[in-house]
């Protein structure tokens, strides 16, 4: 324990000074001849080893000394040799000056065990901090002060020591009584406690505060609302910011920082943009933290309009977005389907001077290759490489990934080899991808040779790679070959995913295996916890029974379906649809049938699965009765949907 170094007094000077220096000068000072009178002419030949054992201070600058009270004329350099070599971290040159001023009786001040104390720090060497904070005064004369204590409690939390902090100040606080704590001393505690996430340990500490008449300061409230936000308690958090106004400790824009990104984080962007204005009205001006929060709050909500319109005010304010800023407006135009958009951007904020990392290149590449434009997708891989930008793995996955979906795998592979070649090792979904596509082709055989060599080389092989040959084999009607693969899976103990078991069940449908379908179909519904049938499954499953004709227990599939949260999808509505209009007798139309679905995700609130079945309904020229339009459309207007949209409007009004 950390503690036990504290209770320990050690006299040695060297083992407190026993690491090793950034650079010795041992030549420094010294009263004996220069290193120069030792060497030989030849330039191979050694300093003598008398020379190299030559302490750094000289003995006629401070012999016979003359003293007034306390202080000895020629500490000031001692002082400065101190904070000379701790700022340097040359620890071999401050043992020497240590032990010859413990030798000469010179007076050691605290300020020179706090620059000691951070150049530990900066080496990372926080249990040489505490020995030295424990040694100051038996050894070494010097009082102890709650300056001292903070520096070393400091050193110990920056190397994410928290704990470790927490049992040296309860130590320090209940061994060493003249050391009163301050402000400082309760903000480093209340960070700790925050780092570990004991919010309601900090809460108390916080409220001791005024007991030892130490008053909160915008730091102490930032750390403590910094707390409460990640640990999802934002209402707490903003409550602090009236109550520190109240107690006359004025916010700051960090302080507004860390509760916009709260609320950001929480989707709660109506209320950010509401502190933005209170923001404004405390005479405080939003900086680049605050633009790169809101603007990442906006793309997580998908409001990717308004993000570039804050990115644009942003700019003209001359503030400078980050990485992250840009990477996230990109990522998110990709997402809605809005590649070109993004990549529009992109030159134009390179034509700012930005420099687009890997990052945002492997999203655009993407991207631009899922809405069919992979000429463009080249065209930027291309300008990528004449800039200079070398990619890593996750752009050339990308690349492949697209050349693959464009049904070019012969292509990719040119860029896969070339990327071995270039020492960037590919991962599993690049292997994953190049197996995709050459499945989706056709060729089976060039498939099952990469997914060989990717074992050989012992490159990570998953469920999702296994889960590509299943869905391959299946997809080519090579059903053997998936169910080798599946029993490779059960034996490897891997557990297969959703895609893997939703491949073999539709394989084995395709081949009129309907009851060994749903034998898989029923495991994973035992299986619910870990595994979880989504709509595909489901449909596969719906269609295979209405195929044979047993509607009966297709409606009974359907059923189980609502019963589990899985909404029907178009697809689900356009079989039985077709099943009505032609297996019955007389034929349905399907209206009753779907309108009655609806009824029913009505009754469980689930609105926007009713509304896509509206939809369907309407494509498909079925009229809805007027009661269930009436009943759908009052869930969609309950109040407190309605005030969502009012609060997404107020939201709008700033951005």
């Amino acid at each position: 324990m950390l503690v036990s170094a504290f209770k320990g007094k050690h006299s040695a000077i060297k083992q407190l000074f026993s690491i090793p220096s950034k650079s010795h000068s041992h030549l420094f000072f010294s009263s004996r001849p220069s290193a120069a009178n030792h060497l030989n002419e030849n330039a191979d030949s050694q300093i003598d080893e008398e020379v190299i054992t030559v302490p750094p201070i000289s003995d006629v600058i401070f012999r016979d000394g003359k003293k007034s009270g306390t202080y000895t004329r020629g500490d000031s350099t001692f002082y400065s040799l101190i904070e000379h070599h701790a700022n340097s971290g040359d620890f071999s040159a401050l043992e020497m000056i240590f032990e010859r001023m413990k030798r000469e009786n010179r007076s050691f001040i605290e300020k020179n065990f706090i620059l000691v104390f951070r150049a530990y720090g900066k080496a990372r060497l926080h249990h040489k901090a505490v020995e030295l904070f424990n040694r100051m005064v038996d050894e070494y004369q010097c009082v102890q002060t709650v300056k001292s204590f903070n520096c070393v409690l400091n050193v110990i939390i920056q190397q994410g020591l928290y704990r470790h902090a927490l049992e040296f100040h309860d130590h320090v606080i209940d061994d060493k009584k003249h050391i009163s704590p301050n402000g400082l001393t309760f903000n480093l505690v209340i960070k700790a406690l925050c780092r570990l996430g004991l919010v309601s340990r900090a809460v108390d500490v916080f409220r001791e505060m005024p007991t030892v008449n130490c008053k909160p300061d915008t730091y102490t409230y930032c750390t403590l609302m910094d707390g409460l936000c990640k640990e999802g308690m934002v209402d707490d958090a903003v409550a602090l910011l009236d109550e520190m106004q109240i107690e006359g400790c004025y916010p700051n824009p960090a302080t507004f920082n860390v509760l916009i990104n709260g609320l950001c984080r929480k989707g709660d962007l109506a209320r950010a943009s509401k502190l933005i204005d209170n923001m404004f009205l405390k005479g405080c001006i939003p900086n680049e933290v605050t633009y790169n929060t809101l603007i990442h709050g906006l793309c997580l909500k998908g409001n990717i309009d308004k993000a570039v319109s804050l990115l644009s005010r942003m700019l003209s304010n001359m503030l400078i977005p980050n990485d992250v800023t840009y990477g996230t407006i990109i990522n998110g135009l990709v997402k809605e389907g809005r590649a070109v958009d993004a990549l529009h951007l992109m030159m134009a904020i390179e034509e700012r001077g930005y420099k687009a990392n890997t990052h945002a290149y492997s999203a655009l590449i993407s991207g631009l290759f899922r809405e069919g434009k992979s000429d463009e997708a080249l065209r930027l891989w291309s300008k990528m490489i004449e800039k200079g930008c070398k990619p890593n793995a996750v752009v050339y996955s990308a690349l492949i990934d697209g050349l693959c979906r464009e049904g070019k795998p012969h292509e990719a592979e040119v860029y896969f080899l070339q990327m071995i070649n270039v020492g960037c090792s590919p991962n599993a979904f690049t292997y994953s991808s190049l197996m995709k596509g050459f499945f989706q082709v056709g060729n089976c055989d060039k498939a099952v040779y990469l997914w060989k060599e990717m074992v050989e080389k012992d490159y990570m092989d998953n469920k999702v790679c296994y889960s590509v040959l299943i869905h391959g084999f299946c997809q080519n009607g090579k059903l053997k070959d998936a169910l080798m693969v599946w029993k490779h899976v059960l034996a490897k103990g891997l557990t297969a995913d959703v895609v893997a078991y939703s491949s073999i069940i539709h394989g084995l449908c395709n081949a009129g295996f309907v009851k060994q379908g749903l034998s898989l179909f029923n495991e994973m519904l035992c299986n619910a916890s870990k595994l979880k049938p989504d709509v595909i499954t489901y449909n596969i499953i719906i269609n295979a029974l209405c195929r044979q004709n047993d509607i009966s227990h297709a409606i009974d599939i359907l059923n189980h379906m609502l019963s589990q949260g899985c909404d029907p999808d178009s697809v689900t509505c356009k079989i039985f649809l077709s099943i009505l209009r032609e297996k019955l007798d007389p034929p349905q139309d399907g209206r009753e049938f779907l309108d009655e679905l609806v009824l029913r995700l009505e009754k469980r609130q689930r609105i926007i699965g009713a509304a896509h079945i509206i939809e369907v309904m309407l494509q498909s020229f079925l009229q809805p009765k007027s009661s269930t339009w009436d009943k759908v459309i009052r869930g969609v207007c309950k109040p407190k949907k309605i005030l969502a949209v009012i609060d997404k409007c107020w939201g709008e009004l700033f951005f």
